[in-house]
């Protein structure tokens, strides 16, 4: 439960949602959410499906190896950043138009989340854009000087 709250905190915030707008499109109560992405509660599939449709991507279930890496909570700052139409402009850059832009925000939003820890330190607003325009620049501009595409 711990790690699907996290993955859905982790979604919401990649969406530049509330807590409120998400279970109004889910049809779901504020409070069952938040239990939700605090850890708590036993959340049946077809509500699951309601809270992924509201975040704009799919269920899909999967049993993974134990011992797999864990979502990682993001700190205020990188859900600030987030939420942002400009964050939304780089997702759907990186995106392309073979990939989700809501999962490459999620993927995104997990992998900057890391970065704090591993520096030892929580980046503010401007680092988040260091970091997002330098991916940015690697994602869209690394397969020229391969030869292969993004």
């Amino acid at each position: 439960m711990e790690l699907l709250g996290r993955r859905l905190r982790a979604l919401r915030a990649a969406a530049g949602r509330t807590v409120a707008s998400v279970a109004a499109d889910a049809g779901l109560s504020v409070p069952y959410i938040a239990n939700l992405e605090n850890g708590r509660g036993n959340p049946t599939m077809a509500a699951l499906d309601r809270l992924a449709r509201a975040l704009g991507t799919e269920l899909s279930v999967e049993l993974g190896q134990p011992g797999a890496e864990p979502a990682v909570e993001p700190p205020a700052s990188l859900v600030r950043v987030a939420r942002t139409e400009r964050f939304r402009r780089v997702t759907i850059e990186l995106a392309g138009s073979n990939r989700s832009p809501s999962e490459v925000a999620a993927a995104l939003v997990d992998l900057l989340a890391r970065v704090g820890p591993a520096l030892g330190v929580e980046p503010d607003d401007v680092d988040w854009w260091r970091l997002l325009d330098a991916l940015l620049l690697v994602g869209l501009y690394s397969h020229r000087s391969t030869g292969t595409a993004p």
